[in-house]
């Protein structure tokens, strides 16, 4: 199943589609929910709704909303692909370098990303596998790990590396309002058998920037939620970014930082892609 957002009836509105690319609108169901956890918390009463016959919605993808509303945490991984940390110049991790990117940062997939000078002068993309979790995790097995993933999504972790520089840590760098797109809808689990083939790409105005593979995370999924949930409680709705592959405009010599106007596009096999301008403010 795929999960978006978009206007419906003049409301931002829930959607759903099958296999067939065709979709439903939740509140055509007699269904609303106030964030994404709702809607994951009900997801059997949405699977029953659709058994029937059900109207069907026409939507371009350009109008899509940002899928994730409300999250309780978004959290990061650093350097998650050792080709990557040895673009950055930085050694691979020996355990997971987590960092918070906040709610507010979150954007959608075809929405303009705001840079400039009051924000930075260094505006770089990350194209990311972003997995949403599907029930509370706390202190739980590596093996039932897995089990907590609910859906996963496209995401560019947008990063200011010149606040990355001067804090000495990401948070702010990261959490710029508009620096998280995510979409361009959420895939559950089921229709991803096995999320370590993924092919993560990111193009800018058109050109190859990233081009890697989930199969080259240095910690997987399920190390990754294994780790956090030793002292973090994991709860419905939340997002982990999990890594970005090489390519990003920071590995480049002289950097290839981004500039007002550029397109910015990241795509995952299976996930879709998202698409965003990157505008000053």
């Amino acid at each position: 199943m795929r999960i978006a957002r978009t206007m419906v009836d003049g409301g931002p509105d829930f959607i759903v589609s099958d296999d067939s690319g065709k979709w439903t609108s939740l509140t055509s169901l007699g269904l609303s929910y106030p964030d994404t956890r709702a809607l994951i918390e009900d997801i059997n009463n949405v699977h029953n709704r659709l058994a029937g016959t059900v109207p069907t919605l026409e939507v371009a993808q350009e109008e899509l909303l940002n899928p994730v509303v409300r999250p309780g945490k978004i959290l990061a991984v650093g350097l998650n692909y050792a080709s990557h940390a040895q673009e950055t110049g930085a050694v691979p991790p020996e355990q997971p370098l987590i960092f918070a990117k906040y709610s507010s940062s979150l954007n959608g997939p075809f929405a303009d990303v705001v840079i400039g000078p009051r924000v930075t002068d260094q505006a770089d993309y990350e194209a990311e596998l972003a997995v949403i979790i599907g029930k509370p995790a706390k202190r739980v097995s590596p093996e039932d790990a897995a089990a907590h993933v609910f859906a996963y999504a496209v995401a560019n972790d947008v990063s200011s590396r010149d606040a990355q520089k001067s804090d000495g840590q990401f948070s702010r760098s990261k959490s710029a309002d508009t620096f998280c797109p995510i979409g361009p809808w959420l895939t559950t689990a089921e229709e991803i058998p096995d999320p370590y083939d993924l092919s993560v790409t990111s193009t800018v105005n058109g050109e190859a920037r990233q081009t890697g593979s989930t199969a080259d995370m240095i910690f997987n999924i399920s190390e990754l939620i294994f780790y956090l949930a030793t002292t973090i409680t994991l709860e419905t709705g939340d997002v982990i970014l999990t890594g970005t592959p090489p390519g990003v405009g920071l590995g480049f010599k002289p950097p290839r930082f981004l500039q007002p106007g550029d397109v910015v596009e990241c795509g995952i096999t299976g996930l879709g892609t998202i698409r965003n301008r990157f505008v000053v403010d």
